[in-house]
């Protein structure tokens, strides 16, 4: 019978033929390891994207105000990152970040909306 080794740490397995660790530690070990880099990727964009959503929830309180370009870059919020776009047949395209929506006007300010659900 050929012999096989832990795929975490190599130690020889006994038991059943199609055992691939040897305890829950390696298992769980080996499992955290995979797809690491990808993993971490969607945590810091998961992120920013409820950073981004916590800033214009605490600045629309009334579900429909208008701020300026300076107020949302002191806190931290990025332009780059939101969840959806959306077009109106005026042309104007709000920008989505969940429910919480922005639209910007001129004079850099920028009109914040909130989508109820």
């Amino acid at each position: 019978m050929e012999k096989r080794y832990c795929l975490e740490c190599s130690t020889e397995l006994k038991g059943r033929s199609d055992q691939k660790f040897c305890s829950d530690y390696c298992r769980n070990t080996y499992n955290n390891k995979v797809d690491k880099e990808t993993k971490n990727l969607i945590r810091n964009i998961n992120n920013r994207l409820k950073k981004n959503y916590k800033i214009l929830s605490e600045l629309n309180t009334t579900g429909k105000v208008k701020v300026s370009r300076t107020k949302l870059y002191d806190k931290g919020f990025d332009f780059q990152l939101f969840t959806s776009i959306y077009n109106t047949k005026t042309g104007n395209t709000y920008f989505y970040i969940y429910n919480q929506g922005y639209l910007a006007l001129e004079n850099d300010l920028f009109l914040l909306i909130k989508k109820e659900l």
